[in-house]
């Protein structure tokens, strides 16, 4: 009897652990009740009511407590509760100094404790179950509103970009969206996010972030093709100017582009307003006409408004995955990073071609006035200022 109780004990509920002592107690005979709440640690008086039951059938209704066992419901006993825990997470006064809770500390056991001042006894992780019933859950801030005021032809810019890229799309043509990562410093410095390591076995890296001349920093521009599911990163170790921005297009074509779209002779080019391919860059349109003449093909050029960087495919298509795949990696050396950044894989076939350019970009090279005139470029309506595209110019030599 004494294995048996100490075995099964363990996996039973209220009510069935009442059950069986009380049939083993029965079992036993005289002397089981005694026998049975010494090996137990149970009762007498729940071992005395387990025998009723069973011999009254009354707990035989499938349910573990009786009707109205148990606390009531926190509802219940508030019934107010979700107003006042709406007025304590209520994100309409934030800036309100009357406010009992700032956003720093809305924790559900800041909550828990706010509402005990005011005479109500309730649990954290009840907090918890009251806000998700609310509908309510934590957020992470969301970049959506424009500094300033919007251009008036923000929104017929995204109408050209998406119908033009439909179209070259549909031709078959390649469709490219671009831009220059962040700058990183190379070194043994932290890298946000976390790796698989043994416990109690971190990573030791610098405790500062002091930028180490010697190592210098990399600027990854990054080329996604929107067509298909490749990505292209050059690793510049100089300057992010617009040389470097069409240098690394120029590897992209050579490398992925005229492989993957053979035959084709244009190209649609989607960016922001500023940096090194800006559209006030006359050196980004400069050596674009390079490029152009270099490679015989047609490129067509679309900016995005100013405050819509987010919204390049570039941002959420590639650089989100390099950020993810290096966590917790400190970019040690330049090698290091090109390793990571080409070994980005995603579970939906998503891949990264990445290469190195060690090449000395020069700061604030000009574009001489009859070098600018010399560009072969058409402007797009309705926004000419952000649509162009640039041609081959007559006597140009096509590098094949």
């Amino acid at each position: 009897m004494e294995e048996r109780i100490l075995m099964m004990m363990p996996h039973l509920n209220e009510i069935q652990k009442r059950m069986f002592l009380a049939s083993e107690a029965l079992a036993y005979g005289r002397g089981g009740i005694a026998e049975v709440v010494r090996i137990s640690g149970a009762s007498r008086n729940t071992v005395k009511r387990g025998i009723d039951e069973l011999k009254s059938g009354a707990a035989l209704d499938g349910r573990v407590r009786k009707i109205g066992g148990g606390r009531n419901r926190v509802e219940e006993k508030y019934p107010d509760i979700e107003d006042r825990v709406r007025k304590l997470i209520d994100g309409s006064t934030y800036g309100n100094p009357e406010r009992v809770l700032s956003y720093t500390t809305e924790s559900l056991r800041k909550i828990q404790g706010e509402l005990e001042t005011q005479g109500v006894g309730i649990s954290h992780e009840t907090v918890g179950k009251i806000l998700e019933s609310m509908g309510y859950s934590k957020q992470a801030n969301k970049k959506m509103l424009q500094v300033g005021e919007p251009h008036p032809d923000r929104n017929a810019q995204f109408e050209h970009i998406n119908s033009t890229a439909l179209g070259y799309i549909i031709a078959g043509d390649p469709v490219i969206s671009v831009d220059t990562k962040k700058k990183e410093n190379i070194g043994n410095f932290k890298n946000g996010g976390q790796e698989y390591r043994s416990k109690k076995n971190p990573r030791k890296v610098l405790d500062h972030d002091f930028p180490i001349k010697e190592l210098g920093k990399i600027a990854p521009y990054g080329v996604c093709i929107v067509n298909c599911n490749v990505g292209f990163v050059n690793v510049g170790t100089s300057h992010d100017t617009s040389e470097f921005a069409v240098e690394s297009i120029s590897r992209w074509w050579e490398t992925v582009g005229k492989r993957t779209f053979p035959g084709k002779t244009k190209v649609y080019i989607n960016c922001d307003c500023g940096g090194s391919n800006g559209n006030r860059a006359r050196m980004w349109k400069y050596q674009l006409q390079q490029f152009v003449d270099r490679t015989g093909l047609e490129v067509e050029v679309s900016h995005f408004p100013r405050g819509a960087s987010k919204w390049n495919k570039v941002e959420h298509r590639l650089f989100c995955y390099i950020t993810k795949n290096w966590q917790g990696k400190p970019l040690v050396d330049v090698q290091a990073a090109v390793d990571l950044i080409g070994s980005t894989r995603t579970t939906t076939g998503f891949e990264v071609i990445c290469v190195r350019d060690d090449t000395e970009y020069e700061l604030a090279k000009k574009v001489s006035d009859e070098d600018f005139a010399s560009i072969n470029i058409v402007r797009i309506a309705p926004c000419e200022s952000w649509n162009y595209k640039i041609l081959r110019r007559e006597n140009s030599q096509v590098i094949v």
